[in-house]
């Protein structure tokens, strides 16, 4: 689905307030546009909510991510493998709505693709989703435009090894981790940035 809207670059943020130094006046620094995604895990037995993802083939819980154009993580929700993308996406929009008031596009997979999802979108705000589809004709690997920033997040918090299969018994304990490894993977980049 393609949009007539601009999306406007991400504005830094400001540490001038609403003076409109660095910024526009009256307005907070948010991310305007973001990608979601998925990521589907297996878990241990150690108990807790779980369920089986058919086309992945994984019995466990799902990651799910939403990103800015960056790639730095501004939402996340675990739930069960067996919720559909686009059933878990409207929950996971629902919780960074006031946290991110600007960030009203969103690209995604096909897998975020109909009409259930649009109208589900509808009752919790003005979202702009722009579904980025794989060309049937290329065979070989390609990288899709925006989906792979979010890709690449999945890739940086799969170096941490305590990620690497869903250890925890809580949903609770389970983002707490993810948001750790996303703290710890930006403070080595400010530490790098710093020391330049």
């Amino acid at each position: 689905m393609a949009s007539d809207r601009a999306v406007e670059p991400d504005q830094p943020p400001s540490r001038h307030g609403d003076t409109g130094i660095g910024g526009k006046t009256g307005r907070q620094a948010s991310p305007t546009a973001g990608v979601i995604d998925s990521q589907s895990v297996k878990t241990t037995e150690s108990g807790g909510i779980r369920g089986f993802d058919a086309g992945k083939k994984i019995n466990g819980r799902k990651r799910h991510i939403i990103v800015d154009t960056l790639g730095l993580m501004v939402g996340l929700m675990v739930h069960g493998a067996d919720v559909q993308d686009r059933d878990g996406a409207p929950d996971l929009l629902k919780s960074i709505r006031h946290r991110w008031p600007w960030l009203l596009y969103v690209f995604a997979d096909g897998g975020y693709a109909g009409e259930k999802l649009k109208s589900r979108l509808k009752k919790i705000g003005k979202w702009t989703l722009d579904i980025i589809k794989r060309s049937d004709k290329t065979k070989a690997f390609e990288i899709l435009p925006r989906r792979w920033v979010v890709e690449r997040t999945f890739a940086w918090l799969g170096r941490c090894r305590r990620l690497a299969k869903d250890f925890e018994k809580s949903i609770a304990s389970a983002q707490a981790w993810i948001t750790i490894a996303h703290i710890r993977m930006l403070t080595r980049r400010l530490a790098r940035y710093c020391y330049r």
